[in-house]
């Protein structure tokens, strides 16, 4: 399990620009089996767990020394500045050793496909992420989704497929697809239809544009216009 070191945070409000300008997190701890506590973190550190754990995978985090206390927490929550994109706050959960907690995994594909290398099809990945429940402790990083059995364009992987620890639902019908290869005809026929429909778009532009040297019909209907208005000047 990774580990990350985290100290009591006494600076509040305007004292967090300085925190933040000397590479420190502001952070909180909270849970249902715990007080809450204001802690802060190193960013760099941060950055690193963060990277490897996501928000899905438990932490040990802890906080002071001699000896330092430790939480087995979930980054449940982060805020970022909105242009440049930098950690500004992050939220850690401790959760309930015996209540189930929901969580988004993400998936990950492995392998070639046969029918994409043999057949020239294409790998297509209907579902990347499942949303799960079960015990924190439990809570896999991501699910791993072996492709190398796609070998015709009539198979599939459904999400009863998935390997899933012990303990774990996914929130999903278990003959939901997550991958199939379709054939490269099915490619091909998007595109023909996408020219034709292009095609037709352009024909009508042609068809509604006027011919040389000839006004369009709105111009004419305005200068018809001001030819019935001259008319009536006269016979007053």
């Amino acid at each position: 399990m990774l580990s990350l070191k985290a100290k009591i945070r006494e600076k509040v409000g305007k004292g967090l620009k300085e925190l933040r300008k000397n590479k420190v997190l502001p952070a909180v701890l909270y849970g249902p089996e715990i007080k809450n506590l204001s802690l802060e973190v190193d960013e760099k550190e941060f950055e690193k767990v963060y990277g490897e754990a996501g928000e899905s995978s438990l932490v040990s985090l802890e906080v002071g020394k001699n000896p330092p206390k430790k939480w087995q927490v979930l980054i449940h929550e982060i805020a970022r500045d909105p242009v440049e994109g930098k950690f500004l706050h992050v939220d850690f959960y401790h959760p309930s050793s015996t209540k189930e907690v929901e969580a988004e995994i993400p998936l990950v594909f492995e392998g070639e496909p046969p029918a994409v290398k043999e057949l020239d099809g294409t790998l297509v990945k209907e579902i990347q992420v499942v949303e799960v429940k079960g015990l924190a402790q439990n809570l896999p990083r991501e699910i791993k989704v072996d492709v190398g059995g796609l070998k015709t364009f009539e198979d599939r992987i459904s999400i009863g497929d998935l390997k899933i620890p012990e303990g774990i639902k996914i929130s999903r019908e278990s003959d939901e697809m997550v991958a199939n290869v379709v054939p490269p005809a099915e490619e091909e026929e998007e595109e023909v239809a996408a020219e034709e429909a292009e095609k037709e778009e352009e024909e009508k532009a042609g068809e509604e544009k006027p011919a040389e040297g000839e006004k369009p019909e709105e111009e004419k209907r305005e200068e018809g216009g001001e030819k019935k208005e001259k008319g009536k000047g006269k016979s007053k």
